[in-house]
Protein backbone atom coordinates (compact mmCIF):
# COMPACT_ATOMS: atom_id res chain seq x y z
CA UNK A 1 0.00 0.00 0.00
CA UNK A 2 1.91 3.55 -1.17
CA UNK A 3 2.30 5.65 2.12
CA UNK A 4 -0.23 8.51 1.30
CA UNK A 5 -3.00 5.67 1.40
CA UNK A 6 -1.75 4.54 4.40
CA UNK A 7 -1.96 8.01 5.93
CA UNK A 8 -4.87 9.30 4.33
CA UNK A 9 -6.86 5.56 5.84
CA UNK A 10 -5.35 6.43 9.50
CA UNK A 11 -6.68 9.98 9.04
CA UNK A 12 -10.09 8.67 8.34
CA UNK A 13 -10.32 6.24 10.89
CA UNK A 14 -8.82 8.47 13.71
CA UNK A 15 -11.77 11.24 12.64
CA UNK A 16 -13.95 9.05 12.54
CA UNK A 17 -13.17 7.16 15.76
CA UNK A 18 -13.10 10.80 17.19
CA UNK A 19 -16.50 11.81 15.61
CA UNK A 20 -18.32 8.89 17.12
CA UNK A 21 -16.43 8.82 20.54
CA UNK A 22 -18.22 12.16 21.03
CA UNK A 23 -21.53 11.60 19.79
CA UNK A 24 -21.64 8.34 22.09
CA UNK A 25 -21.64 11.26 24.64
CA UNK A 26 -24.06 13.33 23.17
CA UNK A 27 -26.58 10.17 22.44
CA UNK A 28 -26.03 9.26 25.78
CA UNK A 29 -27.20 12.39 28.02
CA UNK A 30 -29.57 13.72 25.46
CA UNK A 31 -31.94 11.53 27.05
CA UNK A 32 -31.30 11.15 30.53
CA UNK A 33 -31.53 14.11 32.72
CA UNK A 34 -28.32 15.14 34.43
CA UNK A 35 -27.88 15.71 37.64
CA UNK A 36 -27.02 19.16 39.45
CA UNK A 37 -24.09 18.12 40.88
CA UNK A 38 -22.80 17.10 37.41
CA UNK A 39 -24.03 20.04 35.63
CA UNK A 40 -22.19 22.08 37.97
CA UNK A 41 -19.10 20.28 37.70
CA UNK A 42 -19.10 20.27 33.41
CA UNK A 43 -18.94 23.52 34.02
CA UNK A 44 -15.19 23.77 34.97
CA UNK A 45 -13.59 21.27 32.30
CA UNK A 46 -13.46 23.79 30.07
CA UNK A 47 -11.26 25.84 32.20
CA UNK A 48 -9.51 22.61 33.38
CA UNK A 49 -8.44 21.80 30.34
CA UNK A 50 -7.31 24.75 28.96
CA UNK A 51 -5.09 24.80 32.12
CA UNK A 52 -3.30 21.59 32.00
CA UNK A 53 -2.32 22.78 28.65
CA UNK A 54 -1.64 25.87 29.23
CA UNK A 55 0.38 26.05 32.14
CA UNK A 56 3.11 23.23 31.22
CA UNK A 57 4.09 26.06 29.11
CA UNK A 58 3.97 28.90 31.30
CA UNK A 59 6.04 27.05 34.25
CA UNK A 60 8.52 24.64 32.56
CA UNK A 61 11.55 26.24 31.36
CA UNK A 62 13.16 25.01 28.13
CA UNK A 63 16.78 24.84 29.12
CA UNK A 64 15.83 24.07 32.56
CA UNK A 65 18.40 26.68 34.05
CA UNK A 66 15.48 29.66 34.10
CA UNK A 67 14.21 30.39 37.74
CA UNK A 68 10.62 31.73 38.11
CA UNK A 69 11.52 35.05 38.75
CA UNK A 70 13.58 35.85 35.30
CA UNK A 71 11.33 33.38 33.26
CA UNK A 72 9.23 36.30 30.92
CA UNK A 73 6.63 33.42 29.91
CA UNK A 74 4.92 33.83 34.10
CA UNK A 75 4.71 37.10 34.21
CA UNK A 76 2.92 37.28 31.17
CA UNK A 77 1.10 34.94 32.16
CA UNK A 78 0.25 36.94 35.52
CA UNK A 79 -0.77 40.36 33.18
CA UNK A 80 -2.97 38.00 31.08
CA UNK A 81 -4.62 36.50 34.32
CA UNK A 82 -5.30 40.13 35.57
CA UNK A 83 -6.54 41.09 32.28
CA UNK A 84 -8.87 38.87 31.93
CA UNK A 85 -9.66 39.00 35.88
CA UNK A 86 -10.77 42.89 35.15
CA UNK A 87 -12.19 42.69 31.49
CA UNK A 88 -13.60 39.25 31.31
CA UNK A 89 -12.74 39.09 27.43
CA UNK A 90 -10.63 36.84 26.03
CA UNK A 91 -9.16 38.35 23.05
CA UNK A 92 -7.96 41.14 25.38
CA UNK A 93 -6.54 38.80 27.58
CA UNK A 94 -4.68 37.06 24.66
CA UNK A 95 -3.82 40.05 23.37
CA UNK A 96 -2.23 41.59 26.66
CA UNK A 97 -0.83 38.08 27.30
CA UNK A 98 0.90 38.50 24.00
CA UNK A 99 1.92 41.90 24.13
CA UNK A 100 3.54 41.25 28.18
CA UNK A 101 5.37 38.19 26.24
CA UNK A 102 6.86 40.07 23.44
CA UNK A 103 7.57 43.48 25.58
CA UNK A 104 9.68 40.75 28.57
CA UNK A 105 11.40 38.84 25.95
CA UNK A 106 12.42 42.19 24.16
CA UNK A 107 13.48 43.67 27.14
CA UNK A 108 15.42 40.23 28.57
CA UNK A 109 17.38 40.02 25.07
CA UNK A 110 18.68 43.65 25.40
CA UNK A 111 19.36 43.33 28.87
CA UNK A 112 21.37 40.05 28.33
Amino acid sequence: MDATLKLWTVIAIVGTLNYLSRLSFIAIFSRRHIPALLARAFRYVPAAMLTALVLPMVVVAPGGGETAVAAPRIAAAIAAGVVAFRTHDTLKTLAAGMVALWLLQAAKAWIG
